[in-house]
């Protein structure tokens, strides 16, 4: 009767932390968000679609919403690629203070140049610096687009108008599928 005991409250332990322990599922919402932003990146940029096949993976936000007057944030949820394959969920923190005033929102296509700096997104430790810049999307902007430390960052407008429009001080968390 004991082991039965034991043996129920061990299933019952596994049936609940179990799902947790196999992660996230993608919402079919975010997944279609996502999907509609990166078309609307590459319908910006036709060259975008070789630079993205080069990458180890890249990380697509559809919506980035950010705000502020003085001290500002934002915030999105995203998508992890690596190879072309969905591997997970991402958010993106930032908090900055400064020179700035307005709300707007944006997607954020983060490119990873190598297998190394996908690992670091992967890994927790990554985190855009205070230097990090993005790059437009509009034609023939990843033609010019460089890497810095393993990434290359594009953003494009969805609405609302900020004077002030830095990537820096990201912060991400990530969350893979199983």
């Amino acid at each position: 009767m004991k082991n039965k005991i034991c043996n129920m409250a061990l299933a019952a332990f596994c049936a609940l932390a179990m799902p947790a322990a196999f992660s996230a599922q993608v919402p079919a919402e975010l997944k279609a968000e996502a999907q509609e932003s990166l078309a609307n990146f590459l319908k910006a940029d036709s060259s975008l679609q070789a630079f993205l096949d080069q990458s180890a993976g890249y990380a697509i936000f559809p919506t980035v919403a950010k705000g502020g007057l003085v001290v500002g944030a934002a915030h999105g949820k995203g998508l992890v690629y690596e190879k072309g394959r969905l591997i997970g969920l991402a958010s993106m923190t930032q908090a900055s203070i400064g020179a700035q005033a307005g709300g707007t929102t944006f997607s954020e296509l983060i490119v990873f140049e190598t297998p190394a700096a996908l690992n670091d997104f992967k890994g927790g430790t990554f985190e855009m610096s205070a230097e990090a810049s993005a790059v437009a999307a509009a034609e023939g902007a990843s033609k010019a687009a460089r890497f810095r430390q393993g990434v290359a960052v594009f953003t494009l407008p969805k609405k609302g108008l900020m004077v002030q429009a830095t990537v820096g001080g990201q912060k991400f968390k990530f969350e893979p599928l199983q």
